[in-house]
Order: structure tokens, then sequence, then C-alpha cells
């Protein structure tokens, strides 16, 4: 996990745990407190979920990119390995 999404995380976690604690010492009825603490945790959830979806493609990228790359330094070997053999034939 890079140094952003440590950031990010924490950022994310801390509002949540603000929020929380807000709503907790909050002079409203239970009910309405246990509401408004479902409503800060599922957009929490989708915050979290979003996050994951958008690591989840930077990964993809970079799998794309490695692929790439090691089918262009293999292509590389087999082409020396090719003139090789054909210098030694």
């Amino acid at each position: 996990m890079n140094e952003n999404s440590k950031i990010v995380t924490a950022l994310l976690a801390g509002l949540a745990a603000g929020a929380v604690v807000g709503l907790l010492f909050a002079p409203d009825k239970g009910s309405e407190t246990r509401d408004k603490i479902n409503e800060s945790l599922s957009d929490l959830g989708d915050a979290i979920k979003e996050r994951a979806e958008e690591q989840f493609d930077q990964l993809s990228e970079l799998k794309d990119r490695l692929v790439s790359l090691v089918k262009s330094k293999v292509s590389n070997v087999e082409d020396i390995v090719d003139d090789e053999i054909e210098e030694h034939a």
C-alpha cells in the first residue's frame, strides 16, 4: 500500500470515528442517532468500495504494463537467440 493510500484510509477512518462520536453526543433521540450512524456507516462503506475499486484498477493497469514489458523482453531475447543460432549455423 503506497503512502497516499495509507493517508486516504486514515482520513476515512478518522472521519467515520468523528461522525460516530459526534452523533453519540448529539442531543437527538436514540432512533434518530441510530439512523444517522447507519447512514454514516453506509457512506463510509461506499467510500471504501470506491477506493478499493480504484486500487484494483491501478493494480490491473500495473499488471498489464508488466505483462507487456515481460513479453517485450522475452521477444528481444528470442531475437538475440535466433540471431546467435543463425550466426553459428
